[in-house]
């Protein structure tokens, strides 16, 4: 029985193990990393992303200034879509705004604009306002991982700037959307 509990342990002891930066230069798992005085932990890597809409791809992760606009970095992805009149977040995408919620904590001078859309069913004042609550399902969980509400604007556009002009589900799966804009 002693030998399971330290064989156990041992375990425990071992995933616990905290290895700061791989020799890649990206963050391990349950690692943290400073950066200007500020404590990064939790998401990391390309931890969580298995199984959703980012898996398959071979992104990075970096928090520097700037690595919004590296295409192997995970921020270079600022889409988050939605299902059929919804504003709920789906898991896939809720990890991609916690990436973003991280660097936005840790670069406390970026702002961002969030820009709420929809397809072309519905009126004119639903989807105004659909369009907004989606904006504001993606501030909530930015606020969540530490950010400054004085980061974020939002602007709501409903139906009037669709990424894709067709009729049918593909146009519209693409046009349900909240796109995050770094000013």
């Amino acid at each position: 029985m002693k030998k399971i509990v330290l064989v156990g342990m041992l375990l425990l002891l071992a995933a616990c193990t905290d290895q700061a930066v791989r020799d890649d230069g990206a963050v391990d798992a349950g690692a943290g990393s400073e950066t200007g005085g500020a404590q990064a932990s939790g998401i990391n890597d390309t931890a969580g992303i298995e199984g959703t809409a980012l898996a398959g791809k071979n992104y990075r992760v970096s928090y520097e200034i700037g690595a919004i606009n590296d295409p192997g970095n995970i921020l270079s992805q600022k889409i988050i879509y939605f299902d059929f009149d919804s504003s709920e977040l789906q898991p896939e995408y809720a990890e991609l705004v916690k990436y973003h919620g991280k660097y936005l904590a840790l670069n406390s001078a970026a702002k961002i604009r969030l820009e709420g859309h929809t397809d072309e069913r519905g009126s004119r004042e639903y989807n105004i306002a659909l369009a907004d609550r989606r904006a504001q399902a993606v501030k909530r969980l930015l606020l969540f991982e530490g950010v400054n509400s004085k980061q974020i604007s939002i602007i709501s556009y409903g139906e009037e700037k669709p990424a894709d002009f067709g009729h049918d589900e593909q146009a519209w799966r693409l046009n349900r959307r909240v796109e995050i804009i770094y000013e």
